[in-house]
């Protein structure tokens, strides 16, 4: 397994935490169904569908977080409370207020709830307590967030804090762009956005495009900020960096080579791929850190 999105939290200070510890922490909210009265459930689930909520390799280890809402459009509660008070006005000869419309609306979502599809998906979450890294395969800091707050309430003191680095993406990425060469290590690819620090927030994108220097430079002389730019680390994995230091679009490359053939089983080519996965992340992850004039100051999530 690869994780295709980073976002990645720094483990300030020792966590010797085992792997049985770790799931009898996370057993305190485990995942169940939504009943029929819920909207939305959340909690732990086996990452390898067993009985074990902390898949572990090499002291790397594996959770995730499922989560179950019930697709109940509001334009379908809106309409079938409308016409529940339609038939009222006409049995009671005049419209219900406004307190009697919130109750009906009310009483219509208790009925549709149980009848409504729920929908499950996962986010995975690799824990490093040997380089200190917990990364979650999630797009957008929000999906992280809600992992974070789980994670937060069932272990016990999580010495968890936000990565931050002494030069910001945008301003390293930018200065990258316009010196058209990026650190030892990592090399500029065809995908990057740049945007204007003004009012207009005026956009450039590049997609697949060759990217022109003396182009990209007049964007940035008239005051374009790069805030995503796509990038290759050691000819091994290509990946987007963002403005908020999240990674996107994980794809490796001659790393998958390296992998082919090597397992038995399933099982095995799991731990296979998620031990080479974790191994090569974590070099990553610090050679970027790295580029970025290494890990400022933290700050407490």
């Amino acid at each position: 397994m690869w994780f295709k999105n980073l976002q990645i939290f720094r483990l300030n200070g020792a966590w010797d935490i085992q792997a049985e510890e770790l799931h009898q922490q996370l057993a305190r909210i485990a995942f169940s169904d939504c009943a029929s009265s819920e909207m939305q459930s959340q909690g732990w689930i086996s990452p390898r569908g067993n009985d074990l909520l902390v898949h572990s390799v090499n002291r790397q280890f594996l959770i995730s977080l499922a989560t179950e809402k019930k697709l109940l459009p509001s334009s379908v509660i809106n309409q079938v409370t409308k016409a529940r008070a339609a038939e009222l006005e006409e049995q009671q000869g005049f419209a219900p207020g406004r307190k009697a419309m919130k109750d009906l609306k009310e009483r219509v979502t208790e009925e549709l709830l149980p009848r409504a599809f729920a929908v499950r998906r996962q986010t995975f979450v690799w824990i490093d307590p040997v380089n200190r890294w917990l990364v979650i395969d999630a797009s957008s800091p929000s999906k992280a967030d809600e992992v974070i707050k789980l994670l937060l309430k069932c272990c016990d003191k999580l010495p968890l804090e936000a990565l931050r680095t002494k030069s910001s993406p945008q301003a390293a990425m930018t200065g990258w762009l316009a010196g058209n060469e990026a650190p030892k290590g990592l090399t500029i690819d065809q995908d990057t956005e740049l945007k204007s620090a003004n009012e207009d927030k005026s956009t450039v994108r590049y997609v697949r495009h060759t990217l022109e220097p003396d182009d990209i430079q007049k964007h940035i002389a008239a005051g374009k900020l790069c805030t995503k730019l796509a990038l290759t680390w050691n000819d091994r994995i290509s990946f987007v960096l963002t403005d908020n230091l999240t990674i996107k679009r994980i794809k490796p490359l001659d790393v998958m080579d390296e992998a082919k053939d090597k397992g038995v089983n399933e099982e095995e080519r799991f731990d296979t791929d998620f031990a080479l996965m974790t191994g090569e992340l974590a070099t990553m992850i610090d050679d970027l850190v790295f580029a970025l004039d290494g890990e400022a100051q933290p700050a407490s999530v």
